[in-house]
């Protein structure tokens, strides 16, 4: 086996775009070779994306203190693999059980005031990176010998290849906002994740009548791509007509909401959100630096003048917090959009991943390493970035759909969040790639995280 055919070469600039694979079909063989390399594309891309660390020692630094070091998760991708194979029957044993055991579970969930002081002796770069190289020599001599049924189902072996692959991907996206928070001294930049360009003075928001309608969400087993747990199921709500902003909440438009003393001002915040701003002494969003009489923008790799038209990264409680005062400055009902109100607006766009031939938005990193211009993308109605740049907040709470059912081999990847601590956020930002950017993604975090994640907001007065 030479996984090298699929390795991104490290010298020159090469975009790898991928997408999600049907899970039907008529040509089983054929159907292998795609999800063999789409697992190859996903394996190797998630170890470039560490290649922006500038030494081996940053695998070890901890960018976020609610967060395990780099290493965790340069390894823990890859045992995920081996752990739901096992947990299904279909490998036996381990290739490394130390590895295997501290690599499997993170800390992600943590309240905004938890600090792990936990110590782990972790392995090294090197232990991890041969580590790595089993597993993906034991995936590969899977895919190629596994029975393969069309259409896949979640009772199939490739089905638990697809939740690697697509838990992979989530990890890129994940491991693309920690590279974010690294100091610039720990990072080196990479021609293969480069960032948009262009950037100037963001459009005046403005709000566009959107038709309520009765909206169905969920998807069922029938449906032709891989889907999580929280994606099956049904439910159905009857949405009054509302507006809807043009644009997402531009850097330019946030900042009024800074200089109007927002972040000083109690009246504007939840009482968890004031808490969360009280113990992170934050004064603007956490990408943005004060420099003299302006700010600074952090991208993923590099420090850069404050981009005003591309969207603002904030976490929930912030994006709270600016509907509110914007509804007390405009007289309006400013507030962010529900999941069913996001979803009606999504259903503008016919388009999905994998059957559109580019990528309509900042997504799928088809486009950019970082945000861009909301102006950019353009969709039905004079709406911009229905999908991609950065995730949309709601204000809809986490829970299942009707007929919500764990997957046996992962029946925690989503329960555990129906807790009232995390919001639903849609639509994608530009490194959501596979399941991440299909139309019925549905991921949530708690409200202090952040996640390259931003606002539309609605109101229902004129």
């Amino acid at each position: 086996m030479n996984h090298k055919t699929y390795d991104i070469a490290s010298d020159v600039k090469q975009t790898v775009i991928t997408k999600t694979p049907y899970l039907d079909g008529v040509d089983v063989e054929a159907k292998r070779a795609e999800v063999l390399k789409y697992f190859h594309d996903t394996f190797s891309q998630y170890e470039d994306i560490f290649s922006c660390l500038r030494s081996s020692s940053v695998f070890f630094d901890r960018p976020n203190s609610l967060r395990h070091p780099l290493i965790f998760y340069f390894g823990h991708t890859a045992v995920f693999y081996l752990n739901k194979l096992n947990i299904s029957d279909l490998v036996k044993g381990s290739i490394d059980p130390y590895l295997e055991g501290i690599l499997a579970i993170g800390v992600d969930e943590m309240s905004w005031d938890d600090l792990d002081q936990s110590h782990y002796n972790w392995p090294s770069v090197e232990q991890v990176q041969q580590y790595r190289d089993k597993v993906r020599e034991l995936v590969d001599n899977f895919i190629r010998h596994c029975e393969i049924k069309l259409s896949i189902t979640q009772s199939d072996p490739l089905w638990i290849i697809l939740m690697g692959i697509e838990h992979e991907r989530i990890h890129l996206e994940t491991t693309s906002v920690l590279i974010r928070e690294l100091p610039l001294r720990s990072i080196q930049q990479q021609p293969r994740w480069t960032r948009c360009m262009s950037s100037g003075t963001a459009p005046i928001n403005q709000l566009i009548p959107v038709s309520g309608g009765t909206v169905e969400q969920g998807k069922s087993e029938k449906n032709p791509v891989y889907g999580w747990d929280n994606e099956y199921g049904s439910r159905t709500e009857i949405v009054a007509p509302f507006q809807a902003s043009k644009y997402l909440v531009s850097n330019q438009e946030f900042l009024e909401f800074v200089q109007a003393g927002g972040y000083q001002n109690k009246q504007y915040w939840s009482s968890e959100g004031w808490k969360w701003r009280s113990f992170s002494k934050a004064k603007h969003p956490r990408f943005w630096r004060s420099a003299k009489d302006t700010y600074l923008y952090r991208s993923m790799l590099e420090e850069m003048e404050m981009p005003w038209n591309w969207p603002v990264d904030i976490n929930y409680l912030e994006a709270a917090a600016f509907c509110c005062w914007k509804a007390k400055a405009t007289g309006k009902d400013i507030r962010l959009p529900s999941e069913a109100e996001w979803t009606l607006l999504r259903e503008k766009l016919a388009a999905d991943q994998p059957n559109w031939d580019q990528a309509p938005g900042n997504v799928n990193l088809e486009h950019y390493a970082s945000s861009c211009p909301v102006t950019e993308f353009e969709f039905a109605d004079g709406f911009f970035d229905l999908v991609g740049n950065v995730w949309q907040w709601t204000r809809t709470e986490f829970d299942g759909f009707n007929g919500f059912i764990p997957h046996p081999a992962y029946d925690d990847f989503s329960s555990p969040t129906f807790d009232g601590r995390h919001n639903v956020f849609k639509g994608g930002c530009w490194a959501s790639t596979g399941n991440y950017a299909i139309r019925d993604s549905r991921y949530a975090f708690r409200r202090h995280f952040f996640q390259h994640a931003g606002l539309r907001y609605v109101s229902t007065t004129g």
